[in-house]
């Protein structure tokens, strides 16, 4: 039986599609679909159809982003497990069998996640927090896109709701108030590249306070319980103090070196320290 479904949606990096896909090396079968987000590019349109001619599956939708795009992958898949993965990164060889490996060994979580690799413009190792912490999630993701999820978890939550900016945050803080827990793999689970800012993640940082606000009333109801939340993560105190004020709303530190903490600890391994 096929476990994981892998999701890759493509706008317009046919080439970068080819890697992700090459970078799948695992002992068992894995479900493939790429989803064609509506490129124009004649050259991703050539690739992938060389990809379907060797037998890849090629789903084709109109530009609607990343959200709609890995939804649309969820309802082209079956597997019981899915993970999606970025055209741009590379996943680890073993990774998801070792992923889940895991869920099966851990029957009440939802999801598994791990560390990721930096790679391109600058190498380093991000360190995800080893536990689920809602309460941090209040203030900001720490949590890899590429996870694995159990299919029947994202069906409950309604896969990835936002078209762009924050799909994977609002789809944690959505696990959050539905009770989901999780489970870290605490390995390396896939390669992140790092090639120049892309559009999206640009126009994401500059619309912070906007999108931000959109997430904070979309869950109202789990900003208004950080009080009991804090009291069940119990984060470190340089957390309680630096969290309201460098995250969230970002009311006083200025996004760009807030970017920069980032991308520091990213260099020297650090990741977001839990």
């Amino acid at each position: 039986m096929t476990r994981v479904a892998v999701i890759i949606p493509c706008y317009n990096d046919g080439a970068l599609a080819e890697e992700a896909i090459a970078s799948i090396k695992e002992n068992e079968s894995v479900e493939v679909v790429v989803v064609d987000d509506g490129s124009t590019d004649p050259d991703t349109l050539g690739r992938l159809d060389a990809l379907e001619a060797t037998g890849v599956r090629i789903v084709h939708r109109e530009n609607g982003g990343l959200g709609p795009a890995r939804n649309t992958g969820l309802a082209a898949t079956f597997a019981p497990l899915v993970y999606p993965l970025d055209s741009d990164d590379l996943l680890e060889p073993g990774a998801l069998g070792a992923m889940a490996n895991l869920l099966d060994e851990h029957p009440e979580a939802g999801f598994t996640w791990g560390d990721y690799a930096v790679f391109g413009d600058y190498c380093g190792r991000y360190r995800a927090p080893e536990r689920f912490l809602p309460w941090t999630l209040t203030y900001v993701n720490p949590y890899p896109v590429c996870s694995l999820f159990r299919r029947t978890v994202l069906e409950r939550a309604g896969g990835w709701q936002r078209p762009w900016g924050y799909e994977d945050w609002d789809l944690w803080l959505r696990l959050v108030e539905l009770g989901v827990k999780g489970v870290c793999s605490g390995r390396i689970v896939y390669r992140r590249r790092i090639h120049g800012e892309s559009r999206m993640l640009v126009g994401a940082r500059r619309r912070h306070k906007e999108l931000y606000g959109e997430l904070a009333q979309r869950h109202a109801e789990i900003i208004a319980r950080r009080g009991e939340l804090l009291r069940l993560e119990r984060p470190a105190a340089w957390k309680r103090v630096v969290y309201p004020i460098v995250f969230g709303s970002r009311s006083v530190l200025p996004v760009r070196f807030e970017a920069f903490l980032q991308r520091w600890m990213l260099r020297v391994g650090g990741g977001l320290p839990s």
